[in-house]
């Protein structure tokens, strides 16, 4: 799907790598990889004490970007990359 307009440069924001975060009141170990020379980006987020996870990638093709949740719904991913706040202390 093609994903909302802020979505491919929140990801980008993002720290690369592996680094804990806020959503929702809950707290995430998340990972920001990247492949293909950048312009495959694949994002994992575990809940720390929950059972929430997130995964998703984000291509970036000539026709625009296009967002694949990984067997989740898109709303669940866009929701979850908007709401979440990297914290500044690296992950242990």
């Amino acid at each position: 799907m093609t994903p909302p307009p802020d979505l491919a440069h929140r990801i980008a924001a993002l720290p690369l790598g592996t680094f804990t975060g806020q959503a929702f009141g809950r707290k995430y170990v998340v990972t920001r990889s990247l492949f293909s020379k950048g312009r495959a980006v694949k994002l994992v987020a575990e809940e720390l004490g929950g059972k929430d996870y997130i995964s998703l990638n984000l291509y970036a093709l000539s026709s625009g970007p296009k967002l694949f949740p990984c067997e989740m719904p898109a709303e669940k991913v866009i929701t979850f990359v908007r709401a979440l706040e990297p914290n500044s202390e690296p992950y242990p």
